[in-house]
């Protein structure tokens, strides 16, 4: 396979491996500067149920910064510089306030590590509407579909391919029967909503569905309360837990009243990015970036690299800074992003997603990858997770 059609950090690995590119020759001289902001909200310290998982205040910036290096070992050689500007609003802070001083005509690039609520204010702002933005922080199906906009491109997986995900496993194991436990919070409905979606795509039977709404301290009470909880008429194959706070779900694991599996929010999870992936080299990014942070790689960590990464394999291969260029090659058949995970990354045309595989994993090992073989597409498999362009309520792609 000749050198050009391999990602652009893969060319350089093998230019040094071969010693081609050890001397100060092989450096171009600097004539572009591609600069990238990053903004993104201190968060106060959530309510735990658990002291085993510390709060981690910075997740997605250092991941960030690994992109940024990893993008300034290809941009030596062909004459690019990249420069992170990390920007974080206090906790009291006004982001519109911070993004019109600090970031507005400055910058065309935007990575974005903010709720679904502070993105969809941002990204109408007349400033950005000129810019390309990267999410790096939501997995609202809304803002992929109804409210999305052409200058967002988003990074995490949707919980509509989170559902698909482990819909097509618990299809692969012919667990077809589903109880489904949600939260009282608007996130636990929105994902709730999104497996009513996947049981109803892939013929998956809900045959229960009740809502944990426990308002007394769920410590005390979760052992004996459990069990009485999940006692149904009908027998179900699964438990499938809406919890994203995890205010109750890691009480619902061998508690149960008949034997079951928990998944969804806890229990087996479908992530873009986890600690026990080591498969396709991605055991060299996990050691590189816990060398930096001194902890594992999260999801924004991972998803804030992709963003950073994708700046830099589009602009090394356009070998231009306009942005009009850039955003047209990243939607373009021909873009194609390492991301650790086998298959190269792109983005849906239609909605600016950015399809990959998926992980379905157990707190301490990786149970599959999906799409799951046997899950056929016209065009990709990473096409049956989410929403495909048919089924696509996004309309910027058709204005």
């Amino acid at each position: 396979m000749p050198l050009i059609n391999l990602p652009s950090i893969i060319i350089v690995n093998i230019l040094l491996i071969l010693g081609l590119a050890n001397s100060e020759s092989a450096y171009a001289k600097t004539n572009q500067i591609i600069d990238i902001a990053y903004l993104t909200q201190e968060q106060a310290v959530p309510p735990s149920l658990s002291n085993l998982d510390p709060f981690i205040k910075d997740k997605g910036v250092i991941g960030a910064e690994l992109g940024i290096d990893d993008d300034n070992t290809t941009g030596k050689f062909i004459g690019q510089q990249f420069n992170l500007k990390r920007i974080v609003v206090p906790i009291d802070g006004n982001i519109i306030r911070v993004f019109d001083k600090e970031i507005s005509k400055k910058f065309q690039y935007l990575v974005i590590n903010l709720s679904a609520s502070q993105a969809a204010q941002l990204v109408d702002l007349p400033a950005a509407k000129k810019m390309l933005l990267f999410d790096v922080g939501t997995i609202d199906d809304a803002l992929r579909n109804e409210h999305c906009r052409s200058n967002v491109l988003h990074f995490l997986p949707s919980r509509a391919m989170r559902a698909d995900a482990l819909a097509q496993y618990m299809m692969k194991k012919r667990w077809t029967k589903w109880f489904l436990v949600v939260g009282s919070r608007q996130e636990d409905l929105l994902f709730a909503n999104a497996l009513k979606r996947s049981a109803k795509r892939f013929g998956l039977e809900i045959v229960a569905e009740k809502t944990w709404d426990h308002t007394y301290d769920k410590r005390r009470t979760a052992q004996s309360d459990v069990g009485v909880f999940t006692q149904l008429e009908d027998d179900y194959d699964v438990l499938v837990v809406a919890d994203e706070q995890g205010q109750f779900g890691e009480y619902l694991d061998y508690r149960t009243w008949v034997p079951r599996p928990v998944i969804g929010t806890q229990g087996l999870v479908a992530t873009a990015w986890h600690k026990t992936h080591e498969q396709w080299g991605a055991i060299q990014i996990q050691n590189r970036f816990k060398e930096k942070a001194h902890r594992w790689m999260e999801e924004q960590d991972y998803a804030a690299y992709l963003a950073v990464r994708a700046i830099g394999e589009a602009t090394t291969r356009t070998k231009t800074n306009d942005l009009s260029k850039v955003k047209e090659y990243m939607l373009s058949d021909s873009f194609a992003l390492q991301g650790y995970k086998g298959n190269p990354l792109s983005f849906r045309s239609w909605d600016g997603q950015l399809r990959q595989p998926i992980l379905l994993a157990a707190p301490r090992s990786l149970v599959a990858v999906a799409p799951i073989e046997g899950f056929l597409h016209p065009k990709t498999e990473l096409d049956t997770l989410g929403y495909d362009q048919p089924e696509s309520l996004c309309k910027w792609n058709k204005e």
